[in-house]
């Protein structure tokens, strides 16, 4: 890749419709093999619900303790993908924790030659900051086995707002709150009859905004917390320059890192100068947990951050949906977004993909 490429301008993929063809590729764990049953019912619904055409790359189905050996192989079924001209979007098949694994052989001049829509979520979050570095704006959303395959089906609002970014050329505009209630519930996957039982929702009252006042904008970058630790120092993680002006949409997984993590982990952000960049900061509720207590204390581990950095009034966001919930909202990266303080909103001013050229 070319020096200083933080400075390109991102391209967006263009929109998908229906009878696309669309690669699954197993980025990280092989919950494929693991829970067949689980991965077929959102394979289905991605044909049956978006009218698309999923096609399994070489690996995508591979035993997991394969794949575990085989960073590889995952990585050539992602160049495989991006370079095969009759595909036209990329789905991770789940998360998992070492797609870090995969830097050395991704190639990114192939992504950059060959823009397509990549989504996914959690550890694909390495493969959303090797696309800012190829010059492709992607999209942190559902995967497979998780989304996709939502326990009786995939929530009005993961598909209406999945349309909204990789489907519809109009700005995406107001992620509106989710009025049905989340839900981290846990039903284990290794019983077939938990998929037509739909988990029980925790109601929410929508996001709120924890300091700042008026509205800011700025492009969208971020991920799963615990990812991007891993990324930090690597060839893939972008100078200090590029966080000017950005907003980070920040969440924690449901493994649930304690408050005093996140706020180290912040405070690395500040000592690489990145916190006092930002335009602000939206907080995706922390998966596994409905305990509100937990709840709490991270976000007043993210405001004495912020306040340790003297970015009291920095406008920050919580309890959006993205990340280790459900229902979750789709968010582009490097997108133009707007938070709106007095409202507790975050909307997407930019479309997420272009028209199609055919």
């Amino acid at each position: 890749m070319a020096d200083r490429w933080w400075q390109r301008p991102l391209v967006k993929p263009q929109a998908l419709r229906p009878g696309d063809r669309v690669a699954i590729v197993s980025t990280s764990w092989g919950g494929p093999a693991v829970f067949p049953h689980r991965y077929e019912a959102g394979k289905r619904y991605v044909a049956d619900a978006f009218g698309l055409v999923p096609v399994e790359m070489p690996h995508a189905l591979s035993e997991a303790d394969w794949l575990d050996r085989n960073p590889k192989a995952r990585a050539e079924d992602i160049n495989a993908a991006f370079a095969d001209p009759s595909i036209r979007g990329i789905i991770a098949s789940i998360g998992g924790d070492d797609a870090i694994r995969l830097i050395p052989h991704i190639d990114l001049d192939v992504i950059a030659r060959n823009p397509k829509v990549f989504l996914g979520y959690s550890d694909p979050t390495v493969l959303h900051f090797g696309c800012l570095k190829a010059g492709l704006c992607s999209f942190y959303g559902p995967t497979i086995m998780s989304g996709f395959a939502e326990n009786g089906g995939m929530h009005a609002y993961a598909e209406t707002f999945l349309r909204k970014a990789v489907f519809e050329t109009a700005p995406i505009g107001e992620i509106e709150p989710n009025g049905d209630g989340w839900t981290v519930e846990h039903l284990p996957w290794k019983d077939p009859a938990n998929q037509k039982k739909r988990r029980k929702l925790t109601p929410s009252t929508g996001p709120r905004t924890l300091q700042g006042t008026g509205t800011v904008q700025g492009h969208l970058i971020g991920g799963c917390a615990e990812v991007l630790e891993m990324l930090k120092g690597s060839d893939w993680w972008p100078p200090a320059e590029y966080w000017n002006g950005a907003i980070l949409f920040y969440e924690t997984s449901e493994e649930a890192p304690a408050a005093t993590q996140v706020l180290r982990w912040l405070r690395n952000f500040a000592a690489q100068g990145i916190l006092h960049r930002l335009s602000g900061v939206v907080l995706g509720r922390p998966g596994g947990q409905t305990d509100e207590a937990y709840r709490q204390e991270q976000e007043r581990s993210v405001l004495r951050a912020l306040n340790e950095a003297g970015l009291q009034h920095l406008p920050v966001l919580a309890e959006l949906d993205f990340g280790h919930t459900d229902p979750i909202a789709t968010l582009p990266y490097g997108v133009v977004a707007e938070i709106d303080c007095s409202r507790s909103r975050l909307s997407i001013l930019e479309p997420g993909v272009s028209p199609r050229d055919e």
